[in-house]
């Protein structure tokens, strides 16, 4: 399993790759909304999507393909989902409703598929975490969005975290001095322990669909925030441990995952499982001076040198970099930057003009 790991944070880790250039066009106030589809619906992400963005005025649903017309119907009748808008193929809906921009709900090994049929249209993604299930498929990605001139995103729901935001500024800000150990803690229970859908725990739990079982599910967001917190450095050494502690449960992927990141002068510890107590997104930066531990998505502690720990809120995060699809639409219509944790540059390893 450490090829595996390997693999997963080469994927993972900041190498630069040329800039893709932005749609161009400017919001205006009257503008009108970003024509998204969303493509797949296996990813159990997907009811929040629903949840958070179908009543929205700068954002239209134009179009949802998925070769399931069952699983289509379950969330037509929780959202109230036109069935106009139902394709059976990627292919047929991008024909029909000519989206401006795709969001990925499949599973993680359908990510390069998907991307390069929108790239050949000219059609911008975003997917949900990680990236890709190998780098081979990793590189494919790159090569397409460069070729395509579209933009690929990636979101991690710890992107929008505030207490991570406000660890990373103190950090930026040298308030606690230079980082010395990163650690951070992400999963739950595991996958059917809390109940995910049958469509998204059949690929969860599958090597070939997910890539791993919590050392990716899990991992990605610990690679993706060292990555953001060291400035893209790449480490010196990548060692990781992997374990099924409930094989009768998970008999063809792991369920816990420990990995070690060594740079110069730091080291990150990625502690990814799906045999949390509890569920957990948290992270502890430790300095020369001082430390500071995330707490859920909007709160910090913090201890400098010769003070008591302090605890504290998290600023509110600054639009358009507060929301995905906020940023998917300044990015596509306003020529904003990426913000690093989603951009490509983060989420991928590659060598030279790939």
């Amino acid at each position: 399993m450490l090829c595996a790991a390997v693999v997963f944070l080469a994927v993972s880790l900041f190498v630069p790759v040329a800039p893709l250039p932005s749609a161009g066009q400017k919001n205006i106030p009257d503008a009108p909304p970003l024509r998204v589809a969303v493509v797949g619906l296996v990813h159990g992400h997907v009811e929040g999507f629903f949840a958070h963005n179908l009543r929205r005025s700068d954002i239209q649903i134009v179009g949802i393909a998925d070769p399931n017309r069952q699983l289509f119907d379950r969330y037509g009748r929780q959202f109230s989902l036109d069935p106009k808008v139902y394709f059976s193929s990627i292919d047929e809906l991008l024909v029909k409703v000519h989206p401006q921009a795709v969001v990925v709900y499949t599973n993680t090994l359908d990510h390069r598929k998907v991307v390069e049929i929108c790239a050949r249209q000219g059609i911008h993604v975003m997917m949900e975490k990680p990236l890709a299930v190998s780098l081979d498929d990793a590189h494919a990605i790159a090569i397409a969005a460069r070729q395509g001139k579209i933009h690929v995103l990636v979101n991690y729901e710890t992107t929008w975290y505030r207490s991570n935001h406000a660890a990373y500024d103190l950090v930026r800000q040298g308030a606690i001095g230079e980082v010395r150990k990163i650690v951070v803690h992400d999963g739950h229970r595991g996958p059917k322990e809390i109940g995910v859908s049958p469509e998204f725990l059949v690929w969860l739990t599958d090597p070939k669909l997910n890539g791993a079982g919590a050392l990716f599910d899990f991992g990605c967001y610990g690679a993706d925030l060292a990555t953001w917190l060291m400035n893209g450095k790449r480490p010196l050494t990548v060692t990781a441990v992997t374990q099924t502690i409930k094989p009768d449960i998970y008999p063809r992927v792991d369920d816990e995952a420990t990995i070690i990141l060594t740079y110069p002068k730091t080291q990150a510890i990625i502690q990814a499982s799906w045999n949390w107590p509890f569920d957990r997104k948290d992270m502890e930066v430790y300095a020369q001076t001082g430390y500071v531990f995330t707490v859920a998505r909007d709160e910090v502690r913090v201890r400098l040198a010769s003070a008591d720990e302090q605890r504290s809120a998290g600023k509110p995060l600054v639009p358009p970099y507060d929301d995905p699809l906020t940023e998917l639409r300044a990015v596509l219509l306003d020529n904003a930057k990426p913000d690093i944790l989603t951009s490509l540059n983060a989420n991928i390893g590659c060598h030279g003009d790939t």
